[in-house]
């Protein structure tokens, strides 16, 4: 990234870096929590290696949607960016990049994201429209909604029935219930980056899980671990999975609970740690479900 950006004439480097800023392209770690679950979703609905043109649409269109994602946040957000001190520096909030350019960005990219799903079929593209619609509501829900964490994990699962239904032209029972625990998933770790942020978000009077649960966090979020587990166990039992599963669920249980220790003086730097290590929960699990499909 940094290559490419040296190769840019000088006058348009600091735009092309603002813009890579605005859509989070240079901290990979979200993209990388919504690529594992349309992984898991692709492996266990071609029940083996997916088709190669489907692995990189969905992989790709994960990466755009993230972007596109980022911009409407940050435009959506604009005004309560300057009032937090982790976000004050964002390239909207510091006034170089325009509220007109980020939507600009966000449109661009819903347009290529699109394009990608054109090359699926009538189901997924069908599917898309709601995926797009959930996208650009997310932001708006933190003014409204204590628990905006669950519409994130709705926007951040939508590729689990796009990819089941692209490769199995429906979304079965198991998809829907894959959906489920990702959304689950998905307010376990945004609680834990909103707990970065919670006094300044009480505040700026954003609202977020972590102002909703306040002192009883750590107890909510370790419930909504073992949700998590027991959903995954049920999604496992569908499909019809081996030990390897298995084990990587009761590693995934491991990981949980050294999140969980991690959290527990809730320190800004230990809970952002602990929002990062999710990475590594869903590598893990999706190692399993690929092994264990590839001993069947």
């Amino acid at each position: 990234m940094a290559w490419l950006l040296r190769k840019l004439p000088a006058r348009h480097r600091e735009k092309a870096l603002d813009y890579l800023v605005l859509t989070r392209m240079d901290r990979p770690i979200g993209a990388l929590l919504l690529l594992w679950p349309t992984w898991w979703a692709l492996w266990l609905a071609a029940g083996d290696f997916p088709p190669w043109k489907l692995l990189i649409i969905f992989t790709v269109g994960v990466f755009a949607m993230r972007a596109a994602g980022c911009a409407i946040n940050d435009y959506a957000d604009r005004k309560l960016d300057p009032l937090v001190a982790r976000t004050a520096g964002r390239p909207i909030a510091s006034g170089r990049v325009t509220p007109r350019e980020a939507l600009i960005v966000f449109a661009a990219l819903l347009v290529f994201a699109f394009v990608l799903v054109l090359f699926t079929n009538r189901l997924t593209i069908e599917l898309s429209f709601a995926g797009a619609a959930l996208a650009a509501l997310y932001p708006f829900t933190k003014r409204y909604t204590y628990m905006p964490q669950v519409v994130l994990g709705a926007a951040f699962g939508w590729s689990i029935p796009m990819a089941f239904a692209a490769v199995m032209n429906t979304v079965p029972p198991v998809g829907w219930l894959l959906f489920i625990g990702n959304i689950i998933w998905s307010v376990i770790y945004d609680t834990e980056y909103a707990m970065v942020d919670r006094e300044d978000d009480i505040k700026a009077g954003t609202k977020s899980t972590a102002v909703l649960f306040g002192d009883a966090d750590l107890p909510i979020l370790g419930v909504l671990m073992g949700t998590f587990l027991l959903t995954m166990l049920f999604v496992g039992q569908r499909a019809a999975l081996g030990w390897p599963y298995w084990l990587g669920l009761l590693i995934a249980a491991g990981l949980f609970g050294y999140q969980h220790w991690l959290i527990r003086d809730r320190l800004r730097g230990a809970c952002l740690a602990a929002f990062r290590h999710n990475n590594w929960l869903g590598l893990t699990v999706w190692i399993g479900i690929v092994l264990a499909l590839a001993l069947r």
